[in-house]
């Protein structure tokens, strides 16, 4: 069969041997399917001597409904004998991790998730809290791999810095690692010494990794409301940066995270500035848009639409920073940094949980250059390169 097969692909194609006779949970979400778009719970539930006790959902909850920072409720149970549904995102810090009565239901516990590739999205948050949940019992664990959906070579962004850990941010990993969550299931293991499971992966297969999603033949199912495409997903790593300030991030648009702007915005002036940057792989093209609901919603929205002219050129995080020093050069004081609780955190302030630290905000505000902000990275970079080099499955 040509293209990638994932881990649950690959679970079905052995028979689900390594399931048989025990009682399962399962982390899943909308996008946890095969190739011929069937979801594992039907799967799970249609083999004779496997019991799916329970399914978790990560944020978004788990048919991908819910906005960000919306709180998702357990249940309803998936039938009249299927197994219930836990939300672990729920209105609490202490929503996000099963408990242990929770886990105490099953023998192995079946992780399928499709990542985005960015340190904020907080699929990989959740399977960490689980890995660590699991540690405390000795229960058994089982990722299903599946590809990093814009491409596995690539690392970009600032490190995290000790104190700054949250829901968007619980590890040290790059802002964009390059990984997939089997690889990073290996280096939370191996770092934060979670030796009392029985962790198991299976790895794609057919997955190089410079492959983006829309070259592995496999189909892409949104992973969140404002996650509809590849092309959101290439930009997501960046253009998050923009949930820590008052701006619209395009939610509320059809182009979530491609469009960026506020009412008191001038969107010619903005492109022109821009396109004057010669940002490596982007282009922006002045607009007007109005989100229909959270931030600026019903308003007219001056900004732009950043194009990506060449992905593998394109450095999302790089751009986002540039386009943050453009934007408060021609905001004045209208440009704000958001200071709401975000991710059940109110100290230390959205932006600099999404940054890792306080350090590439007090570098803007001093009026640092962008590529003198970027620049500090590198080492921070190459570093997370070396270390992940040994979790690495896919060559």
């Amino acid at each position: 069969m040509n293209g990638v097969m994932t881990g649950l692909d690959l679970l079905g194609a052995e028979g689900y041997q390594r399931l048989r006779g025990q009682r399962v949970g399962l982390l899943a979400h909308a996008a946890s399917v095969d190739r011929r778009l069937r979801h594992a719970v039907d799967l799970l539930q249609g083999v004779p001597d496997v019991k799916l006790v329970s399914v978790f959902g990560p944020e978004h909850g788990w048919f991908g409904q819910a906005q960000d920072l919306e709180a998702v409720s357990d249940g309803p149970d998936i039938g009249a004998a299927g197994p219930r549904i836990i939300s672990l995102y729920g209105d609490t810090a202490e929503s996000l991790r099963p408990t242990a009565e929770q886990l105490a239901e099953i023998d192995v516990l079946v992780i399928d998730l499709q990542d985005i590739g960015s340190r904020y999205y907080t699929f990989h948050a959740t399977m960490l809290y689980c890995l660590e949940a699991a540690h405390a019992i000795g229960l058994r664990v089982v990722v299903l791999d599946r590809p990093n959906p814009i491409d596995g070579l690539t690392v970009e962004g600032p490190a995290l810095a000790p104190g700054y850990e949250s829901f968007i941010g619980p590890y040290d990993i790059a802002v964009r690692h390059g990984m997939t969550l089997g690889e990073l299931a290996r280096l939370y293991q191996a770092e934060k010494k979670l030796h009392n499971i029985g962790l198991e992966i299976i790895p794609c297969t057919g997955w190089a990794r410079g492959m983006y999603h829309d070259e592995t033949r496999l189909p892409w199912v949104m992973t969140s409301p404002n996650m509809p495409t590849v092309e959101t997903a290439t930009v997501y790593p960046g253009q998050c940066l923009f949930e820590g300030t008052n701006l619209s991030e395009g939610r509320g648009t059809t182009r979530p995270f491609e469009l960026i702007g506020a009412p008191w915005l001038d969107a010619p002036a903005l492109a022109a500035r821009l396109n004057g940057e010669s940002i490596p792989g982007a282009a922006f093209r002045a607009t007007i848009f109005n989100p229909t609901f959270q931030k600026h919603a019903d308003e007219n929205c001056g900004g732009v639409q950043l194009h990506v002219t060449n992905r593998r050129a394109f450095q999302p995080v790089r751009t986002a920073v540039a386009m943050l020093e453009v934007i408060r050069s021609l905001s004045g004081e209208r440009f704000v940094w958001r200071s709401e609780t975000y991710e059940f955190v109110s100290d230390p302030i959205a932006f600099d949980l999404l940054s890792g630290s306080s350090r590439e905000r007090r570098a803007l505000e001093a009026g640092t250059p962008w590529r003198e902000i970027v620049e500090s990275w590198k080492p921070e970079e190459a570093a997370f390169v070396d270390r992940r080099g040994t979790y690495l499955l896919y060559p």
